[in-house]
């Protein structure tokens, strides 16, 4: 009796590691395309195809995101990531990374659990971390007391 519970704890061992390697390599050739870009300290920036390549001024506040494109939470902030890119324009430059295929960010941001936003004002220092969903009004509010101002969106003519 003895000699079948090594035997069986190797065995349970093996196949979990061949199931993490195989899991692996599934999440690598099935990890959906991003429309995203490499942007400055190999940050990727969100929507980039809409960016004004004319931009010189530099934003009042940098909006981190670390987490994963196959973290449910993680995408649940994508949405909210745009709103505020579309909300605040170049005021705000919001960059994601995904922590699972580079995890250099996440020990450079020292981060614990995904997804967790950072925010930086202008000179790079960190005001303000959050580790979850953070809803977009608390986002705003959190830019607002910044100096932030949400753009006017422009209402179609009625004819």
């Amino acid at each position: 009796m003895k000699k079948i519970y090594p035997s069986l704890l190797l065995g349970l061992w093996i196949l979990f590691v061949f199931s993490c390697d195989k899991n692996d390599a599934q999440t690598k050739t099935n990890s959906p395309k991003q429309n995203t870009k490499a942007a400055q300290n190999d940050s990727v920036k969100i929507d980039s195809t809409k960016q004004d390549t004319t931009k010189t001024k530099t934003p009042q506040v940098t909006f981190i995101e670390l987490g994963s494109v196959n973290c449910i939470p993680c995408k649940a902030m994508q949405p909210i990531m745009k709103a505020v890119e579309e909300d605040y324009g170049d005021q705000i430059e919001i960059v994601f990374y995904d922590v699972r295929q580079d995890p250099a960010p996440a020990r450079q941001y020292r981060i614990r659990l995904i997804p967790t936003q950072v925010f930086l004002d202008e000179s790079g220092n960190e005001f303000f971390r959050h580790e979850g969903i953070l809803p977009k009004e608390n986002i705003d509010s959190l830019l607002i007391k910044q100096g932030l101002k949400i753009k006017t969106k422009t209402e179609p003519k009625k004819i």
